[in-house]
Parts: C-alpha cells; structure tokens; sequence
C-alpha cells in the first residue's frame, strides 16, 4: 500500500492527510442516470484516495448540538416532501439540522439530490443527475411562504452538464421567490461555475440575491486531495468579480478547518479573502460523515477559532464567524445583521479543566 503524504513546513506539527491507491478493491459502479453513488463509489476515481477510517477519533466536548422542537423538525420534512424538496442540511448530514429545523429554518438545495464532483468530505451523492424540475423554482417559493420565512439559503449541487452551471435555475428561484415573499432575504450559496464563469456572472448580476456566497472550502495546498475538479483561483476570482459588478451585494465565504491544514495557512486564507473583497466569513469543524469519507485530522479548540476571529475583525471584513459548530448557511440571517457569532456549547468539567469555568 502506499501512501502519500501532504507538504507541510517541518516547525508545524500536524497530523498527515492519510491517503492512498487501494489494492483488490471491487471496481466501483458507473455512473448511470438518475442513481446515487456514495462511500467508495463516489470517491474511487478521485486523484487522491481516501482511506477509510476504521476507528473514529472522540469527539471532544465541544462539539455539540442544541437540540430543539422536534415537532418542528417533523413539520418542515413533512413541508418539504410534500413539495418534493432537498435541503443541504439532510443531503450533506449537518449536525446542525435538529437545532435549524427546530428553529423553523432550513437551506434549500436546488437542482436535484445528485452532484457532478466527487469531493471526499461532502455527504451529497456524485452521479449523473436528472433533468432540472421546471416545477422547483416555484415550489421552493411556495414553501418559502408557507414556513413564513424572513430569510432563506438557496444552494445546489454542482451540475457540471448544464450550459450555465444552473444560474438560471438559481434566478428562477429568486424571482419566484421574491414575487411570493417580497420581504423575504435570499441568499445564494453557488457552486463554481468551472468553465461557465462569464454567463453565469451575467445572469446573477442581473437578478441578484441580497447575499451571493461561494465556499472556497479549504486552504490551496489540499485543494487537489479535497476538491478534485474546483480551482483555488478561480473560486477567489469567482468572488471578487460578482463583488466587481455588484458592490451592492454582500459576497461571503465558508471553509473547514481539521482536514490538515496549518493555522499559518488561515490566515493566508483569510488574507487572500479580503484582497478579492469578500464581506462575510465563516469557519468551522470538518466532520466527517462517515468512515468513508475523507478522515479528520484534528478538532480545532474554540480558543483557535477565537484567534481567526478577532484576526477577521481586525483585516476588515464586516462580518466573522468561526466555531466547532460553524456552518456557510448557521443563522445566516443572523451574521447578515451583524449579530456575533454563537459561543460554542462546552461541559462545566471541559472548562474547570482549562482553568476558565466562571470566567
């Protein structure tokens, strides 16, 4: 078996991203129309091989779930079903989905249930996807206003087979959705548009969102094991170009820590961010879902998070959330209004050890 590992400066310690080619492995499914692939068929042909995990580190005490209504919880699926929806919260796993859905939120996942990349971290299936529901824009308004939401994320899987990447998806859904909730925030979180930068741009500046967010995902030294067919460059010029031609809209961006990156590398990151004008920021754990899928290299303390926090506030961007719990769409419409970030969830024991219980 060999194993590559991933270049780091020798003064940092950082655990190795275990990767490697496997050996007697079954050959994993072709993608056919319409199926899902998961686990080793999803992530088989990527350049990087992920190997799985046979004994999942502990989770340390912070990282934790508030849970809320699960009466709540159940209306929204129901809700969404019924209207034949997806939300990123189910398809990718969140943590986060009993305490959102709890609170009667959710973020919209268009486009389908099945994904054209193959990234080894995400829980949303790779295949070869269905047609666009021309029904979708409108259905995805109609529950909008049937949950009486103030403020709504519209995301999508990639779709690398359509012409414009599903922009005019996206600007279908915010008309529908602005004719039905005229009050309600939209905010976007889009794929990269690879290859289809240009018409995409045009049809989003012209119908915008009141946020356009793009994931960036990670630092560019783990671009190629962690997101295999996405560009670090070309989702920074992404950004700054949208921000270019609408400087009325709040651009935003999320990224994982505990894949193996150095804390160095954040805040180059974070650098890198604010020169392509980037406004809102967040930052949170890597959780992996499943054995599967690419393993967690280390849970980043909350003082760590703190660090890249008040390092955001004092670059300049209007807004920084980083924490265990910390997801592109948590309390979106919070950070929207400048609320600050929620502390993360810790043990009376956890605290007492670090020496900061009733600080």
């Amino acid at each position: 078996m060999s194993e590559i590992a991933i270049k780091r400066e020798p003064t940092t310690r950082i655990a190795s991203v275990q990767t490697h080619i496997p050996e007697a492995k079954p050959k994993p499914k072709k993608a056919v129309k319409g199926e899902k692939l998961r686990g080793y068929d999803k992530v088989a042909r990527i350049p990087i091989k992920v190997i799985p995990t046979v004994e999942a580190p502990k989770k340390p005490d912070w990282i934790r779930v508030k849970m809320s209504s699960p009466a709540e919880v159940d209306r929204i699926k129901k809700t969404l079903r019924k209207q034949k929806l997806y939300t990123v919260c189910e398809e990718a796993a969140c943590p986060n989905l009993p305490q959102c859905f709890g609170d009667g939120t959710a973020t919209f996942m268009i486009m389908g249930d099945i994904c054209t990349r193959r990234c080894p971290f995400c829980d949303v299936a790779h295949g070869r996807p269905n047609e666009l529901d021309a029904d979708e824009p409108r259905h995805t308004a109609e529950t909008i206003q049937g949950l009486g939401l103030k403020y709504a994320v519209i995301t999508s899987v990639d779709r690398d087979d359509l012409k414009d990447g599903g922009a005019q998806h996206f600007v279908d859904v915010i008309n529908e959705s602005k004719a039905l909730s005229p009050n309600c925030l939209i905010e976007i979180l889009v794929p990269d548009f690879r290859g289809r930068m240009e018409v995409a741009l045009d049809l989003l500046c012209e119908t915008p969102p009141d946020v356009f967010n793009h994931n960036i995902e990670t630092v560019p030294r783990l671009y190629k094991a962690f997101r295999p067919g996405s560009d670090y460059q070309h989702s920074l010029t992404l950004l700054k170009e949208y921000k270019a031609r609408r400087p009325d809209i709040a651009t935003k961006c999320g990224f994982m820590v505990g894949l193996g990156e150095t804390e160095e590398e954040i805040y180059a990151l974070l650098d890198d961010l604010k020169a392509h004008d980037v406004d809102m920021i967040t930052i949170g754990q890597y959780l992996a879902p499943s054995k599967s899928h690419a393993p967690v290299d280390r849970y980043v303390h909350p003082d760590e998070f703190q660090r890249y926090m008040d390092y955001g506030k004092k670059i300049g961007f209007f807004s920084i959330w980083a924490g265990p719990m910390v997801r592109s769409s948590y309390f979106a419409d919070r950070q929207y209004y400048g609320e600050d970030c929620p502390k993360p969830i810790r043990s009376k024991r956890a605290l007492e050890a670090e020496g900061k219980f009733g600080c």
